[in-house]
């Protein structure tokens, strides 16, 4: 990895660039890429470790991080190559700063730091969640650029460890409107997956099963939470709980993919029919929808079918953790003026409702 001094980038017609190479490790998947001006990723490549948890039915942290130290140095190095760029031709570095597991995230950030130390560039840490926001602004190089969402707008975050409805009304600024009260969306999909006898990780597992299933054929409950804007999926959970152990109770063969099919039903009906409400409710002419969730077919053909404005949700490749997004984030910081001291810890909680744009705080 050849590391220089900063320098300033312009394009062919003069018109002045920003790149971010961005960096994230925030559970289990080491990402680096490149952006420009915010939008065009010029890199973006991802180490899964998808199966080597598998055995574990979840994310072993300190598997996480191990595996992480063994692979960020070639994943930042395969960006670089890939975009044609050392750190000479970057103005700043982006990095997961949290939530996250901190074992994982430390690796991500020790990484970030060295490179700003040694290159001089400015460091930027990101919110691992404001990065899902701005997955919806990417595009690949050598497409047209997509349609930018256009404020204000609002968000739903779906993963594994979050489900959050947020309120945009401008870069960098979010207004929490609701969040989930127990179990994340992501997080019932794994644990029903496993009542279930299906693979890790749960959200796949459960969009293939329910493809030859029913989703009416269980009535499970929607946590509506009337006057609300948070989310509860332990009872629904719960619900699958107490239906496969009656079926297997009856000597009953499972009926695995109409089970798979109402849960997610169930999962789908609360987040779209909130979503649209939210929207209505805050005059949001647009809905974006982000997280590792939101590659879930249901859901996008839902809200899509079913919104009255522009929806935003990005490519699948987007939806699960990448660095492309950290890079986008990161470079809307930077533009507003944002430089993190190399002190800077990681923030395994830290929530996205805090965070303002520069202006504001």
């Amino acid at each position: 990895m050849e590391i220089k001094g900063t320098g300033a980038l312009t394009g062919n017609a003069g018109r002045q660039l920003v790149r971010i190479l961005g960096i994230e490790t925030s559970c289990d998947e080491t990402a680096a890429a490149v952006v420009e001006n915010g939008r065009k990723i010029i890199s973006n490549v991802v180490a899964s470790q998808a199966n080597l948890h598998a055995r574990f039915g979840g994310v072993f942290p300190e598997v996480a991080s191990r595996q992480h130290v063994r692979t960020i140095f070639t994943i930042v190095e395969q960006a670089l190559q890939q975009a044609h760029v050392t750190l000479e031709d970057l103005d700043g570095i982006a990095v997961t700063r949290g939530p996250g597991l901190p074992g994982s995230l430390v690796v991500g950030l020790n990484m970030a730091k060295g490179l700003a130390l040694s290159s001089g560039l400015p460091l930027i840490g990101v919110n691992h969640l404001e990065g899902h926001l701005y997955s919806a602004w990417l595009y690949d190089v050598g497409l047209q650029p997509t349609v930018e969402p256009q404020f204000p707008l609002v968000a739903l975050i779906v993963s594994g460890g979050h489900t959050e409805l947020v309120l945009m009304e401008n870069h960098l600024s979010y207004r929490r409107l609701g969040a989930t009260l127990d179990d994340a969306a992501g997080e019932a999909f794994d644990k029903v997956a496993r009542l279930l006898g299906l693979a890790y990780p749960g959200g796949p597992s459960i969009q293939r099963a329910a493809e030859d299933g029913d989703g009416r054929a269980f009535a499970f409950p929607r946590a509506w939470l009337e006057d609300s804007w948070d989310f509860s999926f332990s009872g629904l959970k719960t619900a699958v709980l107490r239906e496969v152990r009656r079926l297997e109770s009856s000597r009953l063969n499972l009926p695995v993919a109409d089970l798979a099919a109402s849960f997610q039903a169930a999962v789908v009906d609360v987040l779209v029919g909130k979503t649209l409400r939210a929207a209505k409710a805050f005059h949001a002419g647009e809905i974006l929808v982000a997280g590792g969730v939101s590659a879930n077919r249901a859901l996008r053909q839902a809200i899509m079918s079913q919104a009255e404005g522009k929806v935003h949700i990005p490519p699948i490749y987007l939806c699960t953790d990448n660095a492309a997004m950290i890079a986008a984030a990161g470079t809307f910081r930077y533009l507003q003026g944002q430089r993190d001291a190399l002190e800077m810890d990681v923030l395994p909680n830290w929530p996205l409702f805090e965070l303002l744009s520069a202006a504001e705080s």
